[in-house]
């Protein structure tokens, strides 16, 4: 898997990328469990769920179903009040930040790949590249020195990567705003 930081800072850059005010802080903040929220299905670890089993780790919680369903409640839930065009995009954004998750963790070097299209089909894929170093479960295996392999390999294959489709997602928002890309000085 991608580290929680990792897949946390995808969810920030995908509600950044967007000016609308639905786009709180707190809605970001809820975006960033989402993308986060995959994860719990170590849980099960403790209760003899196999990795492979439906709910094993990258099972169930990593596929667009869940990513589907956990969105609709949580636009359910926690914003009614909002007009329908607010809902859908909530709606679409809780759902790709957690379907950002298993997107993150089939570009890794480990496991056993990520059953997308569960419950329907429990096959488990990767990427045919996978660049990504595979951050270790578990909190405490992560604060060791294999965990300075796996956050150069995420911000070499992560956080770069985003933050370049967000500068250009933001360019291409403000020429089709008709306003400069780069903002100029009065001098200019």
């Amino acid at each position: 898997m991608a580290s929680a930081f990792s897949h946390a800072f995808v969810a920030l850059a995908l509600g950044q990328a967007t000016h609308h005010l639905v786009m709180t802080w707190r809605v970001l903040l809820l975006g960033m469990a989402c993308s986060i929220i995959p994860d719990l299905d170590v849980i099960g670890f403790s209760f003899g769920i196999r990795y492979g089993d439906l709910w094993g780790h990258r099972g169930m919680t990593h596929s667009l179903f869940f990513a589907g369903v956990l969105s609709a409640v949580l636009v359910m839930l926690w914003h009614r009040q909002h007009s329908t065009s607010a809902k859908a995009r909530l709606f679409v954004y809780f759902f790709l930040c957690t379907a950002s998750h298993g997107v993150l963790d089939a570009m890794t070097d480990g496991g056993l790949g990520v059953a997308f299209f569960s419950p329907f089909d429990t096959s488990r894929y990767f990427f045919p590249v996978r660049p990504v170093a595979v951050s270790p479960i578990g909190i405490g295996e992560f604060f060791t020195s294999h965990a300075f392999r796996v956050l150069a390999s995420e911000i070499i294959w992560i956080w770069l990567p985003t933050i370049g489709a967000w500068v250009l997602v933001r360019s291409l928002q403000r020429i089709w705003q008709g306003q400069p890309a780069v903002e100029r000085s009065p001098a200019d």
